[in-house]
């Protein structure tokens, strides 16, 4: 498989438009394109050669028709219950792709945790805070970036928390690439 590289031709404007507000906010990764789609934490980590619970998941929910970020350690499960407990409402659900589109204006697979439409609440899983870098999608399913758990939780304007458990069972033990495609 090819490595991960710059991008010479066109961006895509949603990614053109998540590169720009990293550089605006001083980030320190630039986006990294992928040969491969990565629309699942296990693809992306293979590709860049880092474990699972490296690769920062955006997952949307709806909460009572408002969009919730998530973004968790690719080797966690979000456990809805508790996050709806942390939130103090009923319950949330998984957001439909139309819902996703909506209020990201990006597809599922290359939900970049910035360049909304409009800001949206997020929680910022602690899981991700085991790793000294992170990698989150940049817009497409076919980028990326580089960050860190601090500059996550900046960039986002998100608030530290446990939205599960622990490291989910089946995940956990599939912490590296290899491991994860078995």
């Amino acid at each position: 498989m090819p490595p991960p590289t710059s991008q010479t031709e066109p961006e895509h404007p949603r990614v053109a438009e998540v590169a720009r507000l990293l550089r605006a906010a001083g980030a320190a990764g630039a986006v990294t394109h992928l040969p491969d789609s990565a629309r699942t934490a296990a693809a992306a980590a293979a590709q860049l050669g880092v474990p699972v619970g490296a690769i920062a998941n955006s997952l949307l929910f709806d909460v009572g028709g408002n969009p919730l970020l998530v973004m968790t350690s690719g080797a966690h499960r979000v456990d809805e219950a508790l996050v709806a407990g942390l939130l103090g409402v009923p319950g949330i659900s998984r957001a439909t792709p139309e819902f996703v589109r909506r209020h990201t204006g990006q597809a599922i697979g290359g939900v970049a945790p910035i360049g909304h439409p409009s800001p949206i609440g997020t929680l910022v899983d602690v899981e991700l805070a085991r790793y000294d870098q992170v990698w989150a999608a940049a817009g497409h399913p076919h980028t990326v970036f580089p960050t860190t758990y601090e500059e996550l939780l900046r960039l986002t304007g998100g608030t530290a928390a446990e939205v599960g458990p622990g490291p989910s069972e089946a995940a956990g033990t599939a912490t590296t690439p290899e491991a994860a495609a078995r």
